[in-house]
């Protein structure tokens, strides 16, 4: 039995998921993690006998990678299982009419990887990698059926402000818990016995200085992966609300059929029914959706590290730059749906990727930190405005009396996946040609330009029926 449209909590049961499986993106791949992954390496390459300048080697499943090399393979491995198994399931979820289980499953996994992470240390550099690549698989995984939800629990006029809400209700839950999480870590003397461990070392030999220091390092490390562990929880938790509530539109289905088969089946289908000519504005987004996301996501990734790299920002104004880029995200958001309302879906990406390009570009000029949180302002107006708008214009184009939501929407997250892969990858092969940030930054440009060209080629729509 289908969902009623439009119905206040079906759309607030939605959006909670966004609220769920958000501190996963901001805890584990933006804030937390990265630097803490940063560490971990650094001490087992020392341990293992690397200069303590680096570069460090890491041994992973009995090879020896540079730590940094590393954990772009595990960010590019996640989303390539991601990339390869989403449109076999959404193909079978379509054909069962069962997008919410699937959903539970990636769920549950990404949850539970993410709260096992709490064991990743020096000893354990393999697991930790392994156990990341798998929230990344449940993460990128979850939200190919949560998107395919959309066009089937609002009505088209709908989408952009039910979208936008579901961003809104993602960045504050993950800010809320991030804030939760720095405060244990950065003021590990409120929450663990410090002076304690500290006192012991001093009675072992250690100098005053140092046996504090070390102290305090250990707790941050603990407060670290019990950040790990509050990710999962939350997400898994909060996820129960759209478990509860959002309904499944089931199907008739073949119990004799092979489920695989009946995937690939669904797959050929909806391939085949882009490639037909009505169907011609959906293949022009989808390249332009690629391009524009090579763009967005590299920056997103990158961000910190460029902050870190060219200004020589410490962490803690790195976290203040990305809580800044949360909050105003949440702003963003609404905004651009109210635009997207008033002067059409595709004008309003167009002003988006014109402020996208003028970002890569005063990237190269800046000198100071007060002139970096003035730009990631800007990165969180337009990041949040362009994830939901990109996100409901695809579901507009989507054919409105087809069943096959999850399916689209698979090819929606593949062509995402893939670009991270291709953007990120190009980035740092940039980099390595250049030996700038600054210039990578700005060749960042061209991605943009490739995007503009094929969403200009759309016909502006404020709501559109194939």
């Amino acid at each position: 039995m289908k969902a009623e449209r439009n119905n206040k909590k079906t759309i607030w049961a939605w959006t909670m998921y966004d609220w769920a499986n958000s501190v996963f993106s901001l805890t584990i791949a933006t804030a937390v993690f990265p630097p803490y992954y940063e560490s971990i390496t650094k001490a087992a390459a020392i341990a293992a006998g690397n200069n303590p300048d680096g570069p460090y080697y890491v041994n992973i499943f009995g090879f020896q990678v540079v730590s940094s090399a590393l954990y772009s393979y595990a960010l590019s491995a996640g989303f390539l299982l991601v990339t390869l198994f989403s449109p076999i399931l959404s193909g079978i979820a379509d054909a069962r009419g069962n997008k919410k289980f699937f959903m539970k499953i990636f769920c549950y996994l990404g949850s539970a990887s993410c709260m096992l992470m709490y064991f990743f240390t020096p000893q354990n550099i393999s697991l930790g990698v392994g156990l990341f690549i798998l929230s990344l698989f449940g993460f990128g995984g979850s939200i190919v059926f949560y998107n395919a939800f959309l066009p089937e629990i609002v009505t088209e006029d709908q989408f952009d402000r039910v979208s936008a809400r579901g961003f809104s209700m993602g960045y504050l839950g993950s800010v809320i818990l991030l804030v939760i999480n720095l405060v244990t870590i950065l003021m590990p003397d409120l929450f663990f016995p410090v002076q304690q461990m500290a006192d012991g070392l001093i009675a072992a030999g250690t100098d005053a200085t140092q046996a504090m220091s070390d102290a305090k390092n250990h707790y941050v490390g603990v407060a670290s992966r019990l950040s790990f562990v509050s990710v999962g929880i939350w997400w898994a938790g909060f996820a129960q609300i759209p478990f509860a509530i959002l309904t499944e539109n089931p199907r008739d289905a073949d119990s004799e059929t092979n489920m695989l088969s009946k995937g690939w089946h669904e797959l050929k289908k909806v391939l085949k029914e882009i490639r037909q000519p009505h169907n011609h504005l959906i293949k022009r987004y989808l390249w332009g959706f690629f391009f524009v996301s090579m763009g967005v996501q590299t920056v997103m990734y990158v961000a910190s590290l460029f902050g870190a790299e060219e200004l020589h920002l410490p962490t803690q104004d790195l976290i203040i730059t990305v809580l800044i880029i949360q909050i105003i995200a949440v702003l963003g958001a609404w905004a651009f749906s109210r635009i997207s309302e008033r002067i059409g879906n595709i004008y309003s990406l167009m002003i988006m990727i014109v402020v996208w390009t003028i970002i890569c570009v005063l990237a190269y000029f800046i000198q100071t930190d007060v002139q970096f949180y003035m730009l990631g302002a800007l990165v969180g107006m337009v990041m949040g405005g362009i994830q939901a708008i990109l996100r409901s214009t695809y579901a507009k184009l989507i054919p409105d009396d087809s069943p096959d939501h999850a399916s689209y929407f698979s090819f929606y997250d593949v062509t995402e996946k893939i670009s991270v892969v291709l953007g990120t990858f190009s980035y740092g092969f940039l980099l390595t040609l250049t030996g700038n940030m600054r210039s990578s930054a700005v060749a960042l440009v061209i991605y943009f330009a490739f995007g503009m060209f094929f969403i200009s080629r759309i016909k502006n729509f404020k709501s559109f029926h194939p």
